[in-house]
């Protein structure tokens, strides 16, 4: 239950953010679910292999580096759902940056209310 409320949660962030910038579309709220489920299969799977591959410089940048891993995980999410698209990837990280913090605050509510 716990995890089905945490992705409607991003979806409605991404849907949110979708509605806010400008180089950022999605189709619907039914787009943004299957938007947010696919950012969290890329999460899981896909984004600890290139954190792996790129610890070197992500040392050496002092961690700056996961915002541009983070940028190319959402424009391969652009490529992979059809109804989201990101125009550039400074869009990609400004949506990455904008999600995060969003993310937190709607999930800061979720806890709160189990208080």
């Amino acid at each position: 239950m716990n995890l089905i409320l945490r992705l409607l949660l991003n979806a409605l962030a991404v849907f949110i953010l979708a509605n806010i910038l400008n180089g950022v579309n999605v189709d619907g709220y039914t787009g943004a679910i299957i938007v947010a489920v696919v950012l969290s299969i890329l999460n899981l799977l896909v984004k600890p292999i290139l954190v792996i591959l790129t610890l070197p410089i992500t040392i050496v940048t002092l961690g700056l580096f996961l915002l541009v891993i983070n940028a190319c995980i959402i424009l391969l999410a652009d490529k992979l759902v059809d109804g989201f698209s990101v125009s550039s990837f400074w869009t990609a990280i400004l949506f990455s940056i904008l999600l995060s913090i969003l993310q937190s605050l709607l999930q800061s509510f979720l806890k709160d209310d189990k208080k």
